[in-house]
């Protein structure tokens, strides 16, 4: 058994801590200053939670769905496949009432986002996942973790869990990250890579709802110690009860000379100021990471404008944009490929281009990575979109490097550097699962 779908983590942390504390945030004057975090985090739990969706429109979800998921199967077994895009459906004439109205409600999301490249599996899951929001305000979320992994989560040091099924029935998310880095070059099939001289360690820590922090934790630590050099993270969150491990993790994947690339987050919202997780911020308040790149997405200036209108920026907090929009790679299916958005994609652009580098240029050290990209990045002096707005701002408002991954000018920098990598004996990529307690 794998962990498929699972609960929020707002809603994890509000009601464990309302359970704790009661309906009424506590004073914080005479508390200790772990105990501070905890009830401001309860705080923010408390808002996001109530304040996540209105009634009627979680009512209005709930009576939709059915219908929604009863036309889709009907245009499933209509097309002959079960995930499709909108632009299978512009030439489909349905037969019937439920799968015209599914297929009219697919198409207004589309043509609402301005991408057409946008699956039924994403729309349901989306708003799967909406209604499950809503219903946290009254429901403690189910442990669909716990169910399955059996492990005690509340333990770092309990780390033996998990198993090697890393499709797990859920693999298109992470088979188009993979498709973006190292597709097979120069084959003629689908799409080239970024990188040819590169191999992808798959780990499965993150399902469909949001990430724990200890299997991140555990997850980076993992990939550290089987040899990986960089690590594509296209996960996020609004909260991290436990970030002190991840932040451990992070350290530790520091002091092993390990690029950490990040993809910013598709709220559209400004992460200097609202929380997203993971990040290289130490939450004990000693400093940030140097080995850890957050990324934006980019997108067509002729088609929605060069930043994306989804991603996540930050001044402080986001280092470099990179492409993001309609990014076409592989898919699940045998020689299959298609477009996906998101910083997700943004974020293994990034790491490819790291890995393409380091392919080259083995003695880089993952500071020297961090250190190429975001200086060799092409300024734009002309202004932006700000995400989700009408506003005009420079790219150097809302990023760090303000500009845009620039591969050729990363590679020409990476020719005038000194490697300070420190050589290390070779080490079998291959991922050596463990096994122990046989949980799921």
């Amino acid at each position: 058994r794998n962990v498929k779908q699972d609960s929020y983590e707002g809603a994890r942390v509000y009601h464990k801590l309302k359970a704790k504390y009661g309906d009424i945030v506590p004073d914080t004057s005479s508390v200790t200053p772990q105990e501070r975090a905890e009830i401001e985090m309860y705080q923010k739990a408390q808002e996001k939670i109530l304040g996540s969706i209105d009634p009627r429109e979680l009512l209005f979800m709930k009576r939709i769905l059915p219908g929604f998921k009863k036309g889709d199967s009907i245009i499933s077994m209509e097309l002959g496949k079960e995930e499709f895009s909108c632009a299978d459906l512009v030439n489909y004439l349905p037969t019937d009432v439920n799968a015209k109205n599914t297929k009219n409600a697919y198409l207004g999301i589309c043509k609402l986002n301005n991408d057409n490249d946008i699956t039924n599996k994403q729309i349901l899951n989306d708003l799967e996942g909406q209604v499950r929001k809503g219903e946290s305000v009254e429901n403690a979320p189910q442990d669909y973790r716990g169910e399955i992994v059996k492990d005690d989560e509340t333990d770092i040091n309990d780390r033996y869990y998990g198993n090697n099924d890393v499709m797990a029935g859920t693999p298109f998310h992470g088979t188009h990250c993979s498709g973006i880095i190292a597709a097979a070059r120069n084959n003629g099939i689908g799409v080239d890579g970024i990188a040819d001289n590169v191999k992808i360690m798959m780990i499965r820590a993150v399902p469909d709802g949001d990430e724990h922090d200890k299997d991140i934790a555990n997850a980076i630590r993992y990939a550290v110690d089987n040899g990986a050099k960089i690590i594509s993270m296209s996960f996020g969150k609004d909260f991290s009860p436990e970030k002190i491990w991840v932040d451990d993790a992070v350290k530790y994947a520091e002091s092993k000379d390990v690029l950490l690339v990040h993809a910013a987050g598709n709220d559209a919202k400004n992460i200097d100021s609202a929380d997203n997780f993971p990040n290289p911020v130490f939450a004990d308040g000693k400093g940030r990471s140097n080995t850890f790149i957050t990324v934006g997405a980019s997108g067509d200036p002729s088609n929605g404008g060069i930043t994306a209108g989804f991603t996540n920026y930050g001044k402080k907090e986001v280092d470099v944009f990179a492409p993001g929009v309609k990014i076409y790679s592989t898919i699940p299916g045998g020689n299959a490929y298609g477009n996906a958005s998101g910083t997700s994609m943004a974020g293994p652009v990034v790491a490819g281009t790291a890995a393409f580098l380091l392919s080259y240029y083995p003695n880089l050290s993952a500071k020297q990575l961090k250190y190429i990209i975001e200086k060799s990045a092409t300024p734009l002096t002309e202004k932006v979109n700000l995400p989700s707005s009408e506003e005009k701002v420079y790219l150097s408002d809302i990023s760090k490097s303000g500009g845009l991954l620039n591969a050729y000018k990363a590679t020409k920098l990476a020719a005038e550097l000194t490697g300070e990598r420190i050589a290390k004996p070779e080490i079998d990529l291959s991922p050596k699962m463990m096994k122990k307690k046989g949980r799921g």
